[in-house]
């Protein structure tokens, strides 16, 4: 290990000051001017939390290196190039900030420039673990499969307050940095509080270090983070290890927690002597006790908290000068909203060049079912795309729990097709990080109930580049069956695609047989955005969805809906399995009926369904979602609002009723919207 003495040579303790005077600073002008006068509305102090955090950045010097910050983050960004303007910008919401006024002002981004990124922190807490972790594995592939040594010796930071050691993603994150021995370096702030609850009720003992020294390839280190020389050198010691290899390292410093959580909390719940202790432990008056006179004159140190104060006071005058956010692209979620690339995240960020690929299917001889093309069109990708992972629990040796990946990782390898450890959580937030670090992760969630745990990961994932205003972005798909089978359940057979349709920046694809999902599933990895691929049970191996293969360069645009069955009487539109007992109730009518597959749901092809519906006049919506607020009520309240002077009847609709899917084949089919319920339906439309 260095001593002390050694790294304490290595740094640079003027600019470690000037650093530090000008994020207190900051901090300082936002407490006493700009949040009482309002042009600062939401302002979290990083007092206490300095020395540490720019001895952190001072240790981030590779390129491809990445941290994963917090709302207490300032003084690294600050170290890591963020400019003072730039930082209150942010806050006071206006132009050139971190998300051009669209997210709070401290949840920071830095893209990074041939330098250290800091990844998009999203406003949760825990939320940044397995991004970092997935951007460390990452790391891993493209240094050791793809032989890119521009990653050699890179490593990832997650800095995290000691509140946050008891989320799901710190123990998911632990766990995937563990057992793969990944380049990860989690970074704890102890202060003592999250928010009023002390860390006592966070952590049994209080102290994280303690609790994991068991951990196997865990290497911890822990100690005074107000300490110049002590916090240097763990600091160095930490960020070395994990630099050489040796694997993922934990490091817990103890910080002052010198303000209240936000400005708004008076830290009522601390006693006086508490607050008196904490001021006398203030990083700052040791770094100028430890730095004055040996390292930096007393004068020095005097003009230095002059500069830094105007330095401050000028970036609050620019800052506010600025012109307020463009709106021209507030709206767009998606990629084809934006004129450039994003900067960070998956393959086009990189310079890829989408393959050839045509719409016009190319069939061969034999029918496949919809598990047969999952496999061969992921077959296809991974062997023509080296930066295409696939992984999710059991998909490894087992191929799947639906067989869809059976046989891939014996063929592409461990690296390439493998399996993660029970947590959503974690195989969502490993992708957005596996995303920012130029892969394309294709993730498998069992059953569509099994994602409710990687909800936060998921809702964040869509809005990564809506709030980093195009710098980053996290393209990815997630495969994810659902729906009724050989009977139902609450657990397996959750259909509930409408949840995925309002969750911001995610296409959703729905494919209702084999062509469609070769071709759906090949755009949707080709994709610039992230896609929820759902594979409806019923339909893996049923008759109805074997189709011919359409061929490897087959594609079907995502928004595009089908017309299945062209009619002037009525327009149905279905989706997944409902599409073979609305097309066999449409046969069974002597009315003239259209039925459309939309085929996607987010977004819906609201061009074709409004082109039928004006020539049909009449409107039936069939899905297996329940009734109320499922997607079906956004389609009928679009027909009726925008096209109501078309309609000689209402639009209906026809779904599940609002209970869970029950278990019982008697019960389950008794719910479920059939060939006779659709076709008494059609009959009161038409009758209407």
């Amino acid at each position: 290990m260095a001593s002390n003495k050694s790294v304490n040579e290595t740094i640079d303790w003027k600019e470690v000051a000037r650093i530090m005077l000008l994020s207190r600073a900051l901090d300082n002008i936002e407490e006493s001017e700009l949040v009482p006068d309002k042009k600062v509305l939401y302002q979290f102090s990083a007092k206490g939390h300095e020395l540490a955090q720019i001895l952190l950045g001072m240790q981030l010097h590779h390129p491809k290196d990445a941290a994963s910050a917090y709302y207490r983050s300032r003084p690294l960004m600050l170290t890591l190039g963020l400019t003072p303007e730039d930082a209150l910008a942010s806050d006071m919401a206006k132009s050139g900030g971190y998300s051009d006024g669209r997210d709070i002002g401290v949840v920071c981004n830095l893209p990074g420039d041939n330098s250290p990124k800091v990844l998009p922190m999203a406003g949760d807490v825990g939320s940044q673990y397995t991004p970092a972790v997935g951007y460390a594995q990452a790391i891993e592939y493209q240094r050791q499969h793809l032989q890119d040594e521009s990653y050699e010796g890179a490593l990832s930071v997650i800095l995290g307050g000691d509140g946050s050691v008891a989320t799901n993603g710190f123990w998911s994150a632990l766990t995937m940095a563990t057992t793969l021995s990944l380049p990860a370096l989690f970074f704890i702030e102890d202060n003592g509080y999250g928010i009023s609850v002390s860390s006592e009720l966070q952590t049994p003992g209080g102290n994280i270090a303690n609790n994991l020294r068991s951990f196997k390839n865990l290497r911890i280190f822990s100690g005074d983070g107000t300490s110049p020389e002590e916090a240097s050198a763990l600091i160095s010691q930490s960020t070395t290890y994990v630099r050489e290899r040796k694997g993922p390292a934990l490091i817990r410093l103890t910080v002052p927690r010198l303000t209240g959580h936000s400005y708004q909390d008076n830290q009522a719940y601390k006693d006086e002597k508490l607050l008196k202790k904490e001021l006398k432990n203030d990083p700052l008056i040791k770094l100028k006790k430890f730095a004055v006179p040996n390292i930096i004159s007393d004068q020095e140190w005097v003009s230095l908290e002059k500069e830094t104060e105007k330095t401050a006071k000028k970036a609050a005058e620019n800052a506010w000068n600025r012109n307020d956010p463009d709106q021209s692209t507030l709206k767009k979620m998606l990629s084809s909203g934006y004129s450039e690339i994003q900067k960070i995240g998956g393959l086009y960020a990189e310079g890829y060049q989408k393959p050839d690929s045509t719409t016009d299917p190319q069939p061969e001889k034999q029918r496949i079912n919809i598990v047969e093309a999952v496999r061969r069109t992921l077959d296809h990708e991974l062997e023509s795309n080296n930066k295409l992972l696939v992984f999710g629990e059991d998909v490894g040796a087992k191929g799947g729990v639906h067989a869809a990946t059976l046989g891939l990782q014996s063929k592409f390898g461990e690296h390439r097709v493998f399996d993660t450890s029970l947590s959503e959580e974690g195989i969502i937030g490993r992708s957005v990080g596996l995303a920012y670090g130029g892969t394309m992760p294709v993730a498998e969630i069992q059953f569509r109930k099994y994602a409710d745990p990687a909800t936060e990961q998921l809702k964040n994932t869509g809005t990564i580049r809506w709030r980093t205003a195009n710098k980053f972005a996290a393209p990815m798909v997630v495969r994810m069956p659902g729906g009724f089978a050989k009977c139902g359940d609450p657990w397996h057979s959750e259909s509930n695609e409408v949840f995925f349709a309002r969750m911001i920046g995610w296409q959703v694809v729905y494919p209702s047989n084999a062509e469609d999902a070769t071709g759906l599933l090949r755009t949707a990895m080709r994709s610039n955005d992230p896609t929820i691929f759902f594979e409806h049970r019923n339909l893996l191996d049923s008759k109805y969805a074997r189709r011919p293969y359409p061929g490897d360069n087959f594609v079907v645009p995502i928004g595009k809906g089908k017309v299945l069955r062209s009619g002037s009487d009525l327009t149905i539109v279905t989706w997944g399995a409902m599409c073979e007992r609305c097309e066999n109730a449409a046969n069974q009518s002597d009315a003239s009926i259209e039925v459309i597959d939309l085929r996607s749901i987010m977004p819906w092809d609201k061009e074709l369904v409004f082109e039928s519906v004006k020539k049909t006049n009449r409107c039936l919506i069939v899905h297996e979602d329940t009734s109320t607020a499922g997607f079906g009520a956004e389609i009928g309240a679009r027909i009726s609002d925008e096209l109501f002077r078309w309609l000689d009847a209402p639009v209906k609709r026809l779904a599940m009723p609002d209970i869970p899917m029950p278990y019982n084949v008697g019960l389950m089919n008794s719910v479920l919207p059939d060939e006779q319920n659709i076709a008494l339906a059609i009959r009161e439309i038409l009758t209407y």
